[in-house]
């Protein structure tokens, strides 16, 4: 259960009641007006010097699974234009879209075989400028996936490479001689099974793929390559786009000398032997093109921002993509969406490194993505999940930090994997099959309602099935019910618009030696209520002792903002704070 308390939620209820009305407004494509976003977005006044990525909530959206709007059983950029009102009212200031670049699809748009068009399958140039457009009006961002490792084998540069070896494009890829007749260059494998070399009998010589064979990767070292990319980027910044989410940018180089990489004991999901990824990942000359990159993202106004997928093992790694604040401005955090388990201890040292990471960047934290399974699913014990999935929305939402939400997390969607091999469509599980089922789980459509297809699409049959749980877990039946995933969300969201501290106050550990419970302290000194978040990550209650003399504040009680479930009137005294088991408490303290 969620209880809200307070005239201080009173003021959040009524922004939250504006912003929809303003959203509802705006209904495309009912309504063609434009409207400020200061009319749309009631928010706490901000400094001038503050970027906007630094306080923004961002929402990946996988297109092929939010909304389809022509029946084809396949989602679509109309399809996320339609509904833009609704992360409007749900509090969402930028959408981050997976590629929507022509496509063989082999890897559903990570392999792109033009950087500047979109395919006829998501849309045209013209709806992607119209979403872009609608999105303003709403204050909402639109950030693009770019995929800079590798194109598909059907790109024409990829044609042109392979037809010869004397092509003025052969050197935009990665092309070796073998050791001998079928022996490929190394030992170097692909993240997707197997060897990372295709032998291409053409021109009797192996190109070097860090993902599948359809997938062959570029030469960053080529300077030519660098331009074509660095233009592409060009491209959609002047149709407006925010910025930019790099994939898989760690992996651009390789070792010219093309060493083994070492192995290790056992063998992966694919039945080869385990390797460390030591000379095709990470490589010192990746530091270099993000400064490139991130001069080009300067050349446009509006404070345009790059995110790395790079999964990064160690804090040491992970500061390194921020450079001297000229790379990337929001580096994901692999680690913290990475624990898979329900732990303080752990939570607490990760957020405490990246608070004090020494590049002094903003952390930027997710729990779920098109590639990993569901946090409802990794985190839930399988009996209070959506207990837990409110305690894991509160810890992404209330730390210093840019949040990242995966479509559906809002309303608990779980993972719901091929029953079948057969029904498989991610090549993963086709190869790795039955130990490895591919992502398929997690990229399922999204659950709107509970009619035909939960509201995804009109078709007789959608790209992938809709699952089971769409009856119970979907957006209309959850806003009906002030205890839902989904009302819990969309309460937190809201308080981050309306509470100084959440936005910009600073992140102080409380009880750190605590195994069982993550508290926290948001504050700003000598400006308004600071921000108590507990959060007890274990399945019995628990009592703690709070004492914020030190920290300035001197109340002997916090006052509830939010809490899941509900709390007895004796339970926030500072000096004996109860909190229950897998409980969230978000109140004010001064």
């Amino acid at each position: 259960m969620i209880t809200i308390f307070s005239k201080r939620m009173s003021r959040v209820s009524v922004f939250a009641l504006l912003a929809l009305g303003l959203c509802r407004a705006l209904l495309f494509p009912l309504v063609q007006q434009t409207v400020s976003a200061t009319s749309v977005r009631p928010t706490v006044q901000q400094n001038l010097d503050d970027l906007w990525w630094k306080h923004a909530v961002i929402y990946e959206i996988y297109p092929r699974s939010f909304q389809d709007s022509n029946g084809d059983g396949v989602g679509d950029l109309n399809g996320i234009t339609s509904r833009l009102d609704y992360l409007c009212d749900l509090g969402i200031d930028a959408i981050w879209i997976t590629p929507m670049y022509p496509s063989p699809l082999v890897d559903f748009g990570y392999d792109v075989s033009d950087y500047t068009a979109i395919d006829p399958l998501y849309g045209t140039l013209e709806d992607f400028d119209t979403l872009v457009s609608e999105a303003k009006k709403r204050d909402i961002r639109v950030i693009m996936d770019s995929v800079p490792n590798h194109t598909a084998d059907q790109h024409p540069w990829f044609t042109e490479s392979r037809s010869s070896r004397t092509n003025p494009k052969r050197d935009w890829y990665i092309w070796r001689d073998g050791k001998g007749p079928g022996q490929p260059p190394n030992n170097w494998q692909s993240w997707f099974g197997h060897s990372a070399w295709q032998f291409d009998p053409a021109t009797n010589q192996y190109y070097y793929h860090h993902f599948y064979k359809e997938q062959p990767d570029l030469n960053w070292r080529n300077p030519k390559v660098r331009k074509a990319m660095y233009d592409a980027m060009r491209f959609w910044f002047k149709r407006g786009v925010a910025g930019f989410r790099l994939d898989a940018v760690s992996r651009l180089f390789e070792d010219p000398n093309l060493h083994d990489d070492p192995i290790l004991a056992g063998q992966n999901a694919y039945g080869d032997p385990n390797i460390v990824h030591k000379y095709t990942d990470n490589l010192p000359e990746v530091h270099e093109v993000l400064r490139e990159m991130r001069r080009v993202a300067g050349e446009f106004p509006g404070d345009r921002v790059l995110i790395s997928e790079a999964d990064e093992p160690n804090i040491t790694e992970l500061t390194k993509m921020y450079g001297r604040n000229d790379e990337i401005q929001l580096p994901m955090d692999f680690q913290m969406a990475d624990v898979n388990k329900l732990s303080a201890p752990d939570f607490r040292r990760l957020l405490d490194e990246v608070e004090n990471n020494t590049a002094a960047g903003q952390p930027h934290y997710f729990f779920s993505n098109h590639d990993q399974a569901r946090q409802w699913d990794r985190y839930g014990d399988g009996v209070h999940n959506d207990e837990i999935a409110k305690l894991m929305a509160a810890l992404l939402l209330t730390p210093r930090a840019t949040p990242l939400m995966y479509y559906g997390e809002e309303v608990g969607m779980r993972t719901t994997p091929p029953a079948r091999k057969a029904d498989v469509q991610d090549p993963i599980g086709k190869i790795g099959w039955p130990t490895e089922k591919g992502r398929d789980g997690e990229r399922t459509p999204m659950q709107w309602d509970k009619t035909k297809n939960a509201g995804f699409s009109s078709g007789e049959r959608t790209w992938l099935p809709v699952p089971p749980s769409a009856a119970e877990y979907n957006v209309e039946s959850e806003s009906h019910d002030q205890n839902s995933i989904f009302s819990f969300y969309k309460k937190v969201l809201a308080l981050r618009k309306t509470e100084p501290a959440l936005q910009y106050g600073s992140y102080v550990e409380l009880d750190r030696d605590n195994p069982f419970v993550l508290s926290v302290l948001r504050k700003i000194d000598g400006k308004g209520d600071s921000i108590l978040v507990v959060l007890n990550m274990s399945a019995m209650p628990h009592t703690i002792k709070f004492d914020l003399a030190s920290n300035g504040i001197k109340e002997s009680f916090a006052k509830p903002l939010i809490a899941a479930p509900q709390l007895g009137p004796d339970a926030t005294v500072l000096a004996h704070f109860t909190i229950p088991a897998f409980g969230v408490f978000i109140g004010a303290v001064d």
